[in-house]
């Protein structure tokens, strides 16, 4: 028992620094997601905020290789959870490989994704899901006021833009994995939680959230569904 208190105390600077990095990953991405919604001349469309069932958001994603080459970044993940505009806390995440043809060279990209049906969210909850291979993936379009009824868009499942070097646009994810992050969300929560436990609403967010959830009350509130024809 004494070992065991022993590698426990030992264990603690660890998963304080591993809730550190969340936090900041938390901070990052509502700062990217600010920063891509109050462009003015750009940013993603308000009705696909608003029919979004998740957003995500992956801050500084890392890609390296000439216009070819692998990608790898950490983000969040956090969905609706009933009620009025309520969002579950963030489950943490790994996207990684696939090819974002538009970039060129080293450097690191911001990368928003939104999941616009209830089978692309079921499959989200998977611990690892391939894009464009088992949730049907495209770019999304750009404009404040685009109005994304095309059948392209709404037979989508994710959606995704980027913004590199300050500039916006749709990107295809296709090829890339998404994953949860099991010992950061360990990190995060103190203790293992499952996808489905998180973005169904059954794990308390932290507080670093709060500024992230006004974004989303501000661009993707919806009225509820109150029943009725």
């Amino acid at each position: 028992m004494k070992r065991g208190l022993l590698c426990l105390v030992a264990a603690l600077p660890l998963l304080a620094d591993r809730q550190s990095d969340d936090m900041k990953r938390i901070d990052a991405a509502t700062t990217t997601l600010i920063e891509i919604m109050h462009a003015q001349d750009g940013g993603i469309p308000s009705d696909l905020m608003q029919k979004a069932h998740c957003v995500g958001i992956i801050p500084g994603m890392k890609r390296a290789g000439f216009i070819v080459g692998a990608n790898y970044g950490k983000g969040l993940v956090t969905c609706r959870t009933g009620g009025r505009n309520r969002w579950s806390a963030p489950d943490m995440v790994v996207l990684s490989g696939g090819s974002f043809g538009l970039q060129i060279g080293a450097g690191e990209t911001d990368v928003v994704f939104t999941i616009m049906n209830q089978d692309g969210e079921n499959r989200l909850m998977k611990d690892k899901v391939t894009i464009g291979g088992e949730v049907a993936a495209m770019a999304g379009p750009v404009g404040r006021t685009v109005q994304a009824q095309t059948d392209a868009l709404m037979t989508a499942e994710i959606l995704s833009w980027s913004r590199s070097r300050g500039v916006f646009a749709g990107v295809d994810l296709s090829g890339a994995s998404l994953r949860t992050d099991n010992d950061d969300n360990r990190g995060l929560y103190g203790h293992d939680v499952t996808s489905h436990e998180v973005l169904h609403g059954d794990v308390t967010a932290p507080p670093d959230m709060a500024r992230l959830y006004g974004e989303l009350e501000r661009y993707a509130w919806k009225e509820p569904h109150t029943g009725g024809n």
